[in-house]
């Protein structure tokens, strides 16, 4: 038996080392066990360590490195690989109690991809889980066709190439997960999350050494399986006991005094927002989803939605009287059937390694042009009608049908969109096929414009506040738009809107 697995990704085991390739679980049908949510609370810390019952995980090993997909192809430019959903097996605690995972390539997280701007990519995959699936390429450049829309299913026992060729300027940190309509959350929760990076050969920041941090929920129920969504978890969307790094709960991050370090963060959970710090330390914002800042930001914290990447530049300092680790800071979304985070939580131990000299860090890294004046506006609001069980959560008063077209625009055209959280939730949107400039956001009702330019394809809008933001689409066909929570993409808070030729 190969022990090769991680709870990496945005799903559930990565940091221990215990995943078995070839080992299936002895059944694929989905959990239906139900979880206390009063005794579990918001607290990242297991329920076990409240409660004194309940599954508790091994804690404070080094980070896993994710796993990259070796790229069969033979000839420069191109990218070849294959990818199969299927359930596996996982002994997390060392003994003889399994715990079934749905994963690709039977590693949670899924493996690495990393691409180059300018590839032409093609992956095979094959659906081997009891439901259809997709894989869809977040934030990618790509065609509709190719991006794993939910009119687009592979079935149970099916498969599929992917095929697109990525622009000449996509350099950033990227992601694929499932995105079947109704099936998206179960899919995600239960292990189907990888991450994608696209370098550049212009790259200012290749001489830093570089980490990877994919943050995951995982809710175990009292058997040391994975629990299913409860009611409380469709209303506020869920969130687990562990939050993990890479797989690993509370892993240890080895770092010298004096080192500067690139980390690239992805949010791959299902609906936490997540306030990062480094109190001991320098933090320098250089990256959001789409790729590089025009120059670096000093930060005191980070808040990631569901979906969001970013890159940061730690500089190890040290500071006497401050925690060394990374920590996770209270943040209210707006939850009515959950507690809210109260105080800061532990994701990560940051060990001293030694002393470096600290590395240069440019003082611009790229160029980014604001877009000009929109050829067409519109206004999205996000919703909640508790009161319809059917249709609980909805944009501009509707909840999604694949079969309907929310709207039409043209290729090329700048558009500008005003979303709306008329709500008592945060909801995170993210829009399909390209990447978003915010312009402004409202505070208190009173807009404020953003203090710089980034590309982004999520962005959080605050229960009852706004965001301004301005796009292209650059290739024709439909793209969905919808709130990240997944629970709330399931259940109605997704549209579509097709892009036509000018």
């Amino acid at each position: 038996m190969e022990r090769r697995f991680f709870l990496q990704a945005g799903s559930v085991l990565a940091g221990l080392p215990f995943v078995s390739r070839g080992a299936w679980a002895d059944s694929t049908a989905p959990d239906h066990a139900a979880v206390d949510h009063a005794a579990m609370g918001h607290s990242m810390a297991p329920a076990a360590a409240k409660s004194g019952s309940g599954p508790s995980l091994p804690h404070g090993e080094p980070l896993p490195a994710l796993q990259p997909l070796a790229n069969q192809a033979a000839v420069a430019g191109q990218f070849s690989g294959r990818l199969r959903a299927a359930p596996v097996s996982v002994a997390l605690w060392g003994d003889q109690r399994r715990t079934g995972f749905w994963a690709y390539n039977d590693s949670v997280p899924g493996p690495l991809l990393e691409l180059w701007e300018g590839d032409e990519v093609e992956l095979a995959f094959d659906n081997r889980l009891p439901q259809p699936t997709t894989i869809h390429w977040h934030g990618m450049p790509v065609p509709p066709a190719q991006d794993g829309n939910p009119h687009d299913p592979v079935p149970p026992g099916g498969s599929r190439h992917y095929r697109f060729r990525l622009p000449d300027d996509c350099a950033g940190s990227y992601w694929y997960h499932p995105h079947p309509h109704g099936h998206t959350a179960e899919q995600a929760y239960r292990g189907l999350a990888g991450a994608v990076i696209i370098r550049s050969k212009r790259d200012p920041l290749r001489h830093l050494p570089e980490k990877y941090l994919l943050l995951s929920d995982l809710k175990l129920d009292d058997n040391g399986q994975i629990a299913a969504n409860d009611m409380a978890d469709l209303h506020d969307g869920r969130e687990g006991q562990f939050l993990l790094i890479n797989g690993a709960w509370q892993p240890q991050i080895a770092l010298a005094r004096g080192e500067r370090q690139r980390w690239r963060i992805w949010n791959a959970s299902s609906s936490r927002i997540i306030k990062l710090a480094l109190p001991a330390h320098e933090l320098q914002l250089v990256g959001s989803d789409g790729g590089l800042l025009a120059a670096p930001r000093d930060i005191d914290s980070l808040l990631l939605s569901p979906g969001e990447r970013a890159e940061v530049v730690v500089t190890g300092r040290f500071h006497a009287g401050k925690p060394a680790g990374l920590i996770s800071q209270p943040y209210v979304r707006g939850k009515r059937m959950h507690a809210e985070q109260t105080q800061d939580e532990t994701l990560a131990s940051v060990v001293e390694h030694g002393m470096r000299p600290t590395l240069a860090l440019p003082a611009t890294l790229r160029d980014i042009a604001p877009l000009g004046i929109p050829g067409h506006r519109r206004r999205i609001v996000l919703s909640e009608n508790m009161a319809d069980a059917r249709a609980p959560f909805l944009i501009n008063g509707r909840s999604y049908d694949m079969h309907r077209i929310d709207g039409t625009g043209e290729v090329g055209r700048i558009e500008e969109w005003e979303v709306v959280a008329d709500a008592h939730m945060d909801h995170p949107f993210h829009l399909h096929g390209t990447q978003f400039q915010v312009l402004a956001r409202s505070v208190d009702g009173i807009w404020e414009d953003e203090l710089f330019l980034a590309w982004r394809d999520v962005v959080n809008v605050p229960a009852g506040e706004m965001v301004r933001l301005r796009f292209v689409q650059a290739l024709p066909g439909l793209r969905m738009y919808h709130c990240h929570i997944l629970e709330h993409e399931d259940q109605g808070m997704m549209a579509q809107i097709d892009f036509l030729p000018r």
